[in-house]
């Protein structure tokens, strides 16, 4: 139903409690809220949970948003990052009893994160016992300024330096 100011009625049901819903929003909103996804964590597997818990917090500076523990599947979760869904998107550690490492594969590349100043932001790193494996500097063949670390487990970061209220329109 389209009510007077161009905006729709919609009638859903409540997932979980099966009961009928009722709101009134615009296109827009509606494209927003049920149509249009967003990215809400990467999951990564990790051999020690509290030191890679400790390198995202302490040389990263994410905050540690919640933890779980599963006794009965043997797996333990902690989520990190700068600010929780829906602000941004987070980081799932997974850690599996009893695995200590992985094979990280030739198909993961990275995890892209956006800092202010990349030369200021290794030093911060290093200075943390973080292990930078590339200087800040120009990307070759551009002129944006990055830089990689590895996590505990070896996953790749760069670090990508952004202007304040720069977009998302990628590496130059």
């Amino acid at each position: 139903m389209v009510v007077a100011d161009g905006r729709m009625t919609m009638h859903y049901t409540a997932q979980r409690q099966g009961w009928p819903c009722y709101t009134t929003i615009s296109q827009f909103e509606l494209l927003v809220t049920f149509i249009m996804p967003s990215l809400l964590h990467t999951m990564l597997r990790v051999g020690n949970l509290q030191r890679s818990i400790d390198f995202y917090t302490q040389v990263l500076g994410m905050q540690l948003l919640r933890r779980s523990e599963n006794a009965e599947y043997k797996y333990s979760l902690a989520f990190v990052g700068y600010e929780g869904n829906p602000a941004q998107a987070e980081i799932e550690l997974t850690y599996n009893h009893g695995t200590d490492s992985y094979d990280l594969g030739t198909a993961y590349g990275h995890i892209a994160l956006g800092v202010p100043d990349a030369y200021a932001a290794v030093e911060k790193i290093k200075t943390a016992g973080g292990n930078v494996t590339r200087e800040a500097g120009p990307v070759k063949g551009g002129s944006t300024v990055i830089a990689f670390v590895t996590d505990p487990d070896g996953y790749k970061i760069e670090l990508i330096q952004r202007v304040e209220g720069g977009t998302g329109a990628g590496l130059r």
